[in-house]
């Protein structure tokens, strides 16, 4: 098994090295990925100061839901099926403000996280917390979005602050796109890429895998294609079922074997686009990283959740901080139980023994979800 500290230490060197030769045609972005490279090298020591003084394990990683509103009506969106999107934010989470995300961030700085990825809703209906962002120059916010609202506007605003890294939500070409995102999703995204592109700015996709699309989206032809258009990194997320219809979308054990050699066999020709996948070498590192083992979820209300296909929480990180977030009793029970023998469908492991999850959180007095 693999030492989780040092393991996704060395991933996120070799994520900056591979960063760094990916936009070495672009002087600007070559500069800021050495930039970030040295600063990532001062969090890694704050994190491991922090694990040994404290006994508190530091993710490298957050996963920030900014934004309880969204344009789209997406089929099996997991964000509305938690209640975690709705349009006036009338579902079961109110919002934070730009100052309070202001605050966790540079919490998250201090103790050493590098990324936190912006998610929703759709991010982009909160200009006003990616503000507060671009000005936390020590960390990189990659924001998976829906593509739809990025105009001039937000692209001259990404072009003044590269810390903030767009990445599209597709599923595959325009015909998967548009049947479960809406009809002209797609080109509007393609339009998108374009603006960016034109710009020489770094950006990315995000492509949910399922059983039905998982050679198609890791096939040259499409990952060409995708380079064509100047995407520089690709994120491959397994599909998690959240509509029982759908079960039989979500990647079995066989199929995420030939998806991981797929992806290897690419990576070993080319770093253009970078390839990551999730959840990966999650078996291997001995278990779910959620639960702040390698990341957490913060939701639109600053509720603390293990991850975003577990909506379950016992601490807020606006009345604790995330120092006491991680030290949460549901967070460290699971960090404790959650084992690398816990069969999943799909891409979480929380999500599919998500009755033993509440089965805690009930043992804990906490019933927040």
């Amino acid at each position: 098994m693999k030492d989780l500290a040092a393991y996704l230490m060395d991933s996120i060197r070799d994520l900056m090295a591979r960063s760094c030769r990916n936009v070495r045609g672009n002087p600007r972005e070559v500069l800021f990925a050495l930039r970030m490279a040295r600063r990532f090298r001062a969090s890694e020591r704050v994190r491991t100061r922090i694990a040994q003084e404290e006994d508190l394990p530091v993710p490298a990683f957050l996963i920030c839901s900014i934004a309880a509103a969204c344009n789209l009506r997406c089929v099996g969106c997991y964000a509305r099926a938690s209640g975690l999107a709705d349009e006036g934010c009338g579902g079961r989470h109110e919002v934070l403000s730009a100052v309070q995300w202001r605050a966790l961030f540079e919490e998250a700085s201090a103790m050493g996280i590098n990324f936190a990825l912006l998610a929703g809703g759709e991010p982009l209906t909160r200009r006003d917390v990616l503000e507060a962002a671009a000005g936390i120059g020590s960390m990189i916010f990659p924001i998976f979005t829906n593509g739809t609202l990025l105009d001039d506007a937000y692209a001259d605003f990404f072009d003044h602050h590269l810390n903030l890294i767009p990445i599209f939500s597709i599923e595959g070409g325009p015909t998967p796109t548009d049947a479960r995102r809406g009809p002209g999703v797609y080109e509007q995204v393609r339009i998108a890429m374009q603006r960016l592109a034109g710009k020489n700015l770094f950006f990315g996709v995000s492509i949910t895998v399922t059983t039905a699309n998982y050679r198609e989206v890791t096939g040259t032809e499409f990952i060409d294609d995708l380079r064509a258009m100047g995407c520089k990194i690709i994120f491959y997320v397994e599909y998690v079922p959240i509509e029982p219809a759908t079960r039989h979308l979500a990647m079995q054990e066989e199929h995420t074997a030939e998806l991981a050699r797929l992806l290897d066999a690419r990576r070993a020709t080319s770093d253009d686009p970078i390839i990551l996948s999730f959840p990966g070498d999650e078996k291997e590192l001995g278990g779910c990283l959620a639960s702040g083992r390698g990341f957490f979820h913060i939701a639109p209300d600053g509720a603390a959740e293990p991850c975003p296909f577990a909506p379950r929480s016992d601490s807020n990180v606006i009345r604790l901080g995330l120092r006491g977030a991680l030290r949460s009793s549901l967070f460290r029970r699971l960090r404790e139980e959650t084992r690398s023998d816990w069969s999943h469908t799909g891409g979480c492991t929380l999500f599919e023994h998500r009755s033993e999850v509440d089965a805690l959180l009930a043992s804990l007095g906490s019933c927040h979800k």
